[in-house]
């Protein structure tokens, strides 16, 4: 990974440059974050010709560490208005680090308003013209570009969502089950890529070759230790919860404590949740001849990945998900694992966001365009966003633009990005997370679920060191592009996770030298976010949320803002 691509989609050119020094030491989330600032006006329109769409592989993306192949995609949001990485599982992080680049950076807009493909293999690297793609959903669109360039390849895609500009909008990438089934969802991305013209990106690594290693004896061993800690880990080996339910073995237990989302964040629990849980998940699946513990991208151990299919035995979904499952399932008073599999469905075919989309539904239904467990009124209301209405348009922008559209002011979203499926009144550290995170609310840049047991989620104290530690150890993660998933080893272990990448890259870190990158990648987040004009008055959960008690618990948040403002006050 010795260079950039550069894609000049106002002059249709494509040309690789070779990598900055200041960027030599970036990869993945932190990497873009550099970007942005470097390059990105912090005040510029996120659809107009000065943002950027950046592709980035982890510092460890295209080796055979396991789970370290998420792909981070990142730019000025158009949903938050600020600095924005969401990250895929999939083939894409793996593909374009082998192809040799650091970053691929997209830039300008099409004069012609026409849509195009960049296509990348080794030693080649062009834009398509695809215009006659328009309209194509995800699935289609991969399948097609399969079709002309061969199985081998792995898909980026946007569906109609994208194409409209839409700020619910996500981009989709090929699994290692060969088929459009992951999402860097957050942010409206999908908007962004649409404002470029760009329908996909379609890579063949085939013929590239090996990424060159600094130190081949301290990369195997470092690597081997990982993945055998991984598969040694009561929740991440063959027989923990996370290859077993995948992530929705945890819906149980976010039900349990009253911090599941349940029509329109209004309870804490839901009394069918055992209907959508990681157990009935699991039996329904095996019932059907379906798929558990696959994995998303190639080699990961933990396998978290499921392959849902109807009682016909096709394929609904891969993989269904804890986030959808919430917001798309007990966040509409929906039941059932078909219902829920149906809506994401739609959702991945669009191009949307199933978080943003979750989230926007539950606000339509409170103004009463759908009703609560009728899965027809919400099928419905998504037909209004691919037919481009309206009505579907608002939707499809987001939980806050349908809030302000229809009145209503019970939007579960920060910086005008949706709530992920943990209502903060009762896990307060997530709260705090979604407040302060320059990404906005955002289940992974700090999750405070896993520390639970730490500090009691439904206490005041102790909140904002939690959600500082979780969300400096996030922005490791995704700018090495390891999975969440895969933190239990480098957080008990940091030097683990710095013998990856001298063994990879041959600097030379300390783990001192791992923490300050960690707070480095805040740092230009927030730098970037305060340009753009953000204030601390940002960093706030919705009103009502400090008002409103949250059955069964009856709990508000309530962590003191003067806190939260001074959370990264030691960065």
């Amino acid at each position: 990974m010795d260079k950039i691509l550069r894609v000049d989609m106002s002059r249709l050119e494509v040309r690789a440059e070779p990598l900055l020094p200041e960027y030599e030491r970036f990869g993945g989330r932190a990497l873009i974050a550099r970007i942005l600032l470097n390059e990105v006006p912090p005040a510029c329109e996120p659809l107009g010709p000065h943002n950027k769409l950046i592709f980035a592989p982890g510092l460890l993306g295209g080796t055979n560490v396991s789970s370290a192949n998420r792909l981070s995609v990142g730019g000025k949001s158009p949903l938050t208005g600020g600095v924005k990485e969401a990250n895929s599982g999939g083939n894409g992080a793996r593909d374009i680090a082998r192809l040799g680049y650091k970053a691929v950076i997209v830039e300008g807009k099409p004069a012609d308003g026409k849509l195009y493909i960049l296509y990348l293999a080794h030693g080649r690297a062009e834009l398509v013209p695809a215009d006659d793609w328009r309209g194509l959903g995800t699935y289609a669109t991969s399948a097609r570009a399969k079709e002309r360039w061969g199985e081998q390849c792995s898909v980026i895609c946007i569906g109609p969502a994208g194409e409209m500009l839409l700020r619910g909008a996500g981009i989709v990438v090929t699994g290692h089950e060969e088929q459009v089934s992951r999402l860097a969802a957050r942010g409206g991305l999908g908007a962004l890529m649409g404002s470029k013209g760009l329908k996909a990106v379609v890579l063949d690594s085939t013929n590239a070759p090996a990424l060159p290693l600094a130190d081949p004896e301290l990369f195997r061993k470092a690597s081997t230790a990982f993945a055998k800690a991984l598969l040694d880990n009561p929740r991440t080996g063959r027989t923990g919860s996370m290859h077993m339910y995948g992530t929705s073995g945890i819906l149980k237990i976010v039900n349990e404590i009253g911090t599941l989302p349940t029509r329109n964040f209004r309870e804490g629990s839901f009394e069918k949740a055992a209907e959508i849980s990681g157990e009935k998940l699991r039996e329904t699946v095996l019932q059907r001849g379906g798929k558990i513990g696959t994995p998303c991208m190639p080699g990961c151990v933990i396998a978290c990945c499921n392959e849902f299919v109807g009682e016909d035995g096709q394929t609904v979904v891969a993989t269904l998900q804890y986030e959808t499952l919430g917001l798309v399932g007990s966040n509409l008073g929906l039941g059932s694992l078909d219902e829920v599999a149906r809506l994401n469905r739609v959702c991945n075919d669009l191009g949307l966001d199933s978080i943003e989309t979750g989230a926007a539904l539950g606000v339509a239904a409170e103004a009463g365009l759908a009703r609560f467990g009728d899965v027809e009124s919400f099928l419905a209301l998504l037909r209004e966003v691919a037919a481009g209405s309206p009505l579907g348009r608002v939707i499809g922008n987001g939980a806050v633009t349908t809030g302000r559209v229809f009145g209503i002011v019970r939007v579960p979203a920060v910086k005008g990005q949706a709530m992920p499926a943990y209502d903060p009144r009762s896990l307060k550290g997530n709260g705090v997370t979604y407040a302060t995170s320059p990404q906005g609310a955002d289940h992974t840049a700090g999750n405070a679920f896993g520390a639970r047991n730490e500090v009691d989620p439904l206490a005041v104290e102790g909140q904002c060191a939690v959600s500082l530690k979780l969300q400096l150890g996030a922005a490791m993660l995704d700018s090495t592009g390891l999975c969440l998933f895969a933190r239990p080893p480098v957080y008990s272990d940091p030097q683990m996770m710095v013998d990856m990448i001298n063994g990879r890259y041959g600097w030379g870190w300390t783990v001192q030298d791992l923490e300050e990158f960690n707070k480095s990648v805040l740092r230009m987040e927030l730098e970037f976010n305060r340009l753009a004009g953000f204030t601390k008055a940002d960093d706030r959960l919705p009103e009502y949320m400090l008002e409103e008690p949250l059955p069964p618990h009856n709990s508000v948040f309530d962590v003191p803002a003067s806190e939260m403002d001074a959370i990264f006050s030691g960065l």
